[in-house]
């Protein structure tokens, strides 16, 4: 029997997916490491942390499968996006990655706009938003300039870690259009923005496609992960892209929710050139050759969802948790939760907004409470449902991916909040089930993506919306939008006692 494996570098832990010819899933492993927040809207971790977390990983999915190491043909790798890696000339890094969460840069997305004006937009096919890399690579030049004299290149998390598998620097499209430093139609690095901005050329790395080889397993990076050296490794792709890989989102009028530490709507585009959402939703390279898609992005999806039990019920199980939340009827009793703990990205790009809970009453509970997390997270997602539907897109059913997918009452609310049918896989492995889908392509075994997903995946329930709960919710997500614009003075006018602030 012959595999691949597919590598999911998340923002809290690095999963590995084993998987043979027919799309079935033979063993997974995952490897959790630490999040370093220094202050409020700072975010980064210690690169090697993901290399050393996927090596164990890798080690694990091999020891516990008993597959031979021989018998795996090739891996490729989903990553988290934006996250900016910095190296010198000998291929040190110089400071800890600052990741796509981080908040810090608004006065750096100011001056891109500054001197790019429209042409950001129509070249770049994305706003400057705090978690893109360029505005990371500004604060680093002006915050820590005698860093920035060293830098030779910069990379992406999942470009690193393969960096340092094979000893070939590359970065792959999809995560390249995440950088907003790539002309998104012309799949090239853009020397008008460069030049603007003063960033040398030179830092960028090649790019490649998704699907190309970018070299083979080293020796001693395949002695650490149990590997076989000489095995093949592809480029793979950003998060986003792999997800909608891994859920079949490959033709038009398909589209998906991904909840993970954030969450996603995103939906297949086959024109990046012509397609204008106003800077209202991110347009992005495909895994897909010569193809994208169109998204929309809650900041804090799963963490508010992580937040909260940590904070409120740190001693339960999140099955525990979610379960007595069924009990409780749509609205969850008048209670509101805005999932703003980080800032918002779509639809109003604000880092200084600031998560709220609203009606809360000494009747409510612990479940209701629960809900309504459950709840305001899925009306932020609605709000890039509707901005798609505005712009044409028939969203008449999604593809849930995530950590939504896990819970039936979850997925419900979905079909209710958005009012489409909500479709679940049979094996909902997301972006890592995309990385293993690239590999097995680059491997030959199946001639394109879609004639993989033919085989891969397979649609095994359909959540369909409730009349009634539908016209429940759709009260409700008129006042949860008002919400934003009445706190959002006052969460100014805290942001400078936020300062200091670590976790």
């Amino acid at each position: 029997m012959k595999y691949v494996i597919g590598v999911d570098l998340g923002t809290s832990a690095v999963k590995v997916l084993l998987v043979d010819p027919a799309g079935t899933v033979r063993a997974e492993a995952s490897e959790p490491y630490p999040l370093l927040q220094p202050q409020s809207g700072y975010s980064e971790q210690n690169p090697e942390d993901w290399v050393t977390g996927t090596f164990a990983a890798l080690r694990r999915l091999l020891s516990e499968s008993g597959v031979p190491a021989a018998s795996v043909e090739g891996l490729s790798f989903s990553g988290q996006m934006h996250g900016l890696v910095l190296l010198d000339e000998e291929r040190r890094v110089l400071r800890n990655a600052i990741l796509w969460n981080d908040t810090r840069t608004t006065a750096e997305c100011r001056e891109i706009e500054a001197a790019l004006g429209d042409e950001l937009l129509a070249i770049a096919k994305n706003r400057a938003l705090e978690g893109f890399t360029l505005p990371k690579l500004l604060w680093v030049k002006k915050h820590e300039p005698e860093l920035y004299r060293q830098a030779d290149v910069f990379l992406l998390p999942k470009d690193y870690l393969r960096y340092r598998l094979t000893g070939e620097l590359a970065l792959d499209l999809s995560d390249a259009a995440g950088t907003l430093l790539l002309d998104v139609a012309g799949a090239r690095w853009s020397g008008r923005i460069c030049a603007a901005v003063g960033v040398d050329p030179a830092l960028c790395p090649p790019l490649v496609a998704p699907t190309a080889q970018t070299g083979a397993l080293l020796a001693d990076a395949a002695s650490a992960a149990g590997l076989a050296a000489g095995t093949r490794v592809f480029a793979g792709g950003a998060d986003n892209a792999c997800g909608a890989i891994g859920a079949g989102i490959l033709s038009a009028g398909e589209s998906l929710v991904s909840v993970g530490t954030s969450g996603v709507v995103l939906a297949y585009e086959a024109d990046g050139g012509t397609a204008d959402y106003g800077g209202r939703l991110h347009l992005f390279n495909h895994g897909k050759p010569d193809a994208y898609y169109a998204m929309g992005v809650t900041l804090a999806a799963g963490y508010s969802l992580q937040w909260f039990k940590e904070t409120v019920a740190p001693d339960i199980g999140f099955d525990r948790l979610l379960a007595p939340a069924a009990d409780v009827p749509a609205g969850a009793g008048g209670l509101l939760f805005t999932p703003y703990l980080v800032g918002e990205r779509t639809p109003h790009a604000d880092a200084n907004i600031r998560a709220s809970f609203i009606g809360l009453d000494g009747s409510h509970r612990l479940p209701h409470m629960t809900r309504a997390v459950l709840e305001g997270i899925t009306f932020s997602l609605r709000e890039s449902v509707d901005i798609l539907r505005a712009a044409g897109c028939a969203i008449t059913s999604l593809v849930s991916i995530g950590g939504g997918a896990k819970n039936e009452m979850w997925l419900q609310m979905q079909a209710d909040i958005f009012d489409a049918d909500i479709v679940k896989l049979e094996s909902e492995q997301g972006p890592g089930m995309g990385a293993a889908m690239l590999a097995a392509v680059g491997c030959g075994w199946f001639a394109s993506l879609e004639e993989c997903a033919g085989v891969f995946l397979k649609r095994v329930a359909v959540y369909r919306p409730q009349a009634e709960e539908v016209e429940t919710y759709a009260r409700l997500y008129e006042v949860y939008k008002r919400v934003y614009e009445q706190t959002r003075e006052m969460n100014e006018a805290l942001a400078p006692f936020r300062a200091g602030l670590g976790s």
